[in-house]
């Protein structure tokens, strides 16, 4: 059975990788993988891009033709865009209307599944010590604030271990996100080199020339 140690610690590193990506992102990418299932909206989403991609070719087709030199075929391509469009709005609707319920419920599964699910361990192991500090070996309070709320004193609550858990996978993914910039950010050229630009010359007793050609001192 899986330790309710490493349990808090993967459903928190679960959260803050929804929470990275972004829940749009996600649906979008579940909507994906849910229509090359073969589930009932799988082929009205497979139909609905394929008329997109007609209507876009249609269109360049009747950038491509001059109305005016051309006016038969070009009046024939907007005919079969504006019926493709039509078709494509329709399809469209219906695929819309199926993904709005598709987020909704991916949603609510999401939230039961991560904090749903965080709030629930935190409430029915509230009492228990996930595990024990050495005795004495920090001050009464500082064990009383370990435990809270409801663990025995002297242990670490389910809920503090969360906390902890959560901070260490938001700083290791700082620090990981700072390293791979570093890593993978290329010197510019042209940095620390300055560009060189004409400086007077700031001569005592030194004669310059004027724009009349006169020597000045």
């Amino acid at each position: 059975m899986m330790s309710l140690l490493l349990a808090v610690f993967l459903l928190n590193l679960a959260i803050h990788l929804i929470n990275t990506l972004g829940a749009a992102t996600l649906n979008e990418l579940l909507w994906v993988l849910y229509n090359k299932l073969p589930t009932p909206t799988a082929k009205d989403a497979q139909n609905s891009a394929r008329l997109k991609k007609e209507v876009v070719r249609l269109k360049r087709e009747m950038n491509a033709v001059s109305a005016q030199d051309e006016f038969a075929r070009w009046a024939k391509l907007r005919r079969t865009h504006d019926k493709a469009v039509a078709e494509y709005e329709k399809s469209t609707t219906s695929v819309q209307d199926t993904k709005a319920k598709f987020d909704k419920t991916a949603n609510v599964l999401r939230w039961l599944g991560t904090n749903g699910m965080r709030y629930l361990l935190q409430f029915w192991f509230s009492r228990q010590a996930l595990f024990w500090l050495p005795q004495g070996w920090v001050p009464g309070y500082v064990e009383w604030l370990l435990a809270f709320p409801r663990a025995p004193k002297g242990s670490i609550s389910i809920q503090l271990w969360g906390i902890a858990c959560a901070s260490v996978i938001s700083l290791s993914s700082e620090a990981i996100v700072a390293t791979y910039v570093l890593a993978t950010k290329r010197p510019d050229m042209k940095a620390g080199k300055q560009e060189q630009e004409p400086q007077a010359f700031k001569n005592d007793g030194a004669t310059t020339t004027s724009a009349d050609g006169e020597k000045e001192l």
